[in-house]
């Protein structure tokens, strides 16, 4: 069980979209590339009232940098992950992990003590429609931003990192000129995510969702005032 998982779900039918060019992708796809399967859709697709909030924060971070940083764009990494694709890459993970810190998966406890630092990223495959994992709703989105020469812009961590250092946070306190930079460029992504309505996950400076669990837990209390998320697994 996740964080938000209590939160009731009453699906509100919304089509899956694709999202167009006027974003950068992450090209070749990186789990379709491990090879992750998707059937008849794409990493790039999104529920359309998540692609209206999407559009506004691309109008946002264009709007709010034209002058300083001109032509930057949102680069989408991850959007929608059947639930198949999370359980890979949840395994994938798990024996990769598994390798870096040289513990033993078919002894149980240093199994346990793996899947914590797995599931503190990634959301458990679960097929329970009550408990669908974030991206498998259509509702939660892997992004970074590129600059107006389309390169990424260094966000001092790669998406999918399992470590502190993915916290959104983790470089607020820096004072290395470079660490500073870090962190004000995950502001910069952050602040045109969340203006626009998204939250953010706390454990991952590229995740945000809008209308999911998570979203719904996230900003009960602020943004929307909701107690119901309404997008459930698709």
């Amino acid at each position: 069980m996740s964080f938000y998982s209590d939160i009731p779900i009453i699906e509100c039918g919304e089509k899956l979209v694709n999202i167009p060019d006027t974003f950068a992708f992450t090209n070749p796809h990186v789990y379709m590339s491990l090879g992750a399967t998707y059937g008849d859709l794409s990493p790039f697709y999104i529920r359309a009232g998540v692609l209206e909030r999407l559009d506004l924060a691309l109008i946002n971070l264009q709007t709010n940098l034209q002058i300083q940083c001109p032509n930057w764009r949102i680069k989408i990494f991850d959007a929608y992950r059947p639930v198949a694709v999370q359980e890979f890459m949840v395994n994938y993970t798990k024996l990769q992990l598994a390798q870096e810190l040289n513990l033993d998966i078919s002894d149980r406890i240093q199994e346990q003590e793996l899947m914590q630092k797995v599931y503190k990223f990634w959301a458990v495959p679960s097929l329970d429609p009550a408990t669908p994992p974030p991206h498998s709703t259509g509702a939660a989105i892997d992004v970074t931003l590129v600059d107006g020469n389309d390169c990424e812009v260094d966000m001092g961590g790669d998406i999918d990192e399992i470590s502190d250092r993915s916290h959104p946070n983790y470089y607020q306190l820096a004072q290395d000129p470079e660490k500073k930079r870090f962190h004000h460029n995950r502001y910069l992504l952050s602040n045109c995510m969340t203006s626009a309505g998204f939250q953010q996950h706390p454990n991952e400076w590229w995740h945000f969702s809008y209308g999911d669990q998570m979203w719904c837990y996230l900003g009960k209390l602020n943004i929307e005032n909701s107690a119901i998320a309404y997008y459930g697994r698709v």
